[in-house]
């Protein structure tokens, strides 16, 4: 293909039927023996390893109060949860700050703001490291003196 013809498919002028060469006529679909895939039972999926590990992180975007029971099911498990109120009306945003904090005060937890309309709830085992400039130690990497 020229260079010419190349800049025109890339801009969508002409079609681009060069790739067309690429394909193997001889594959031939429904050759499914209808068996599911066998994976290495060595082999974990990420999100089980996270959970063995404590290593889970919810977030959930309400868009009404009714979706505030998923927020407690994931704090009661032990799950650090953030909570995006950005899509919902303000009074309805303020009755799932209160359900928030009455899930943190009787479960031991914390809550933290962490920009307009979204909050950090941590379970009563969950430390939160901060990235402020004055938890760094003087002689660090990003020291410029």
């Amino acid at each position: 293909m020229g260079s010419v013809r190349k800049a025109s498919a890339w801009l969508g002028l002409v079609d681009d039927n060069d790739d067309e060469r690429y394909y193997d006529d001889d594959y031939s679909e429904g050759t499914d023996s209808g068996e599911a895939w066998v994976t290495d039972p060595r082999v974990k999926v990420a999100a089980d390893t996270a959970e063995e590990k404590g290593r889970r992180i919810g977030t959930v975007t309400p868009d009404s109060f009714r979706d505030a029971r998923a927020i407690g099911e994931l704090f009661r498990e032990g799950v650090p949860v953030i909570v995006n109120l950005t899509a919902m009306e303000a009074g309805d945003a303020k009755r799932v700050v209160d359900f928030a904090a009455g899930l943190i005060f009787g479960l031991r937890g914390s809550i933290e703001r962490v920009s307009t309309r979204v909050f950090l709830l941590t379970p009563a085992n969950t430390e939160i490291v901060n990235g402020d400039p004055s938890g760094r130690r003087a002689d660090g990497f990003f020291n410029q003196s």
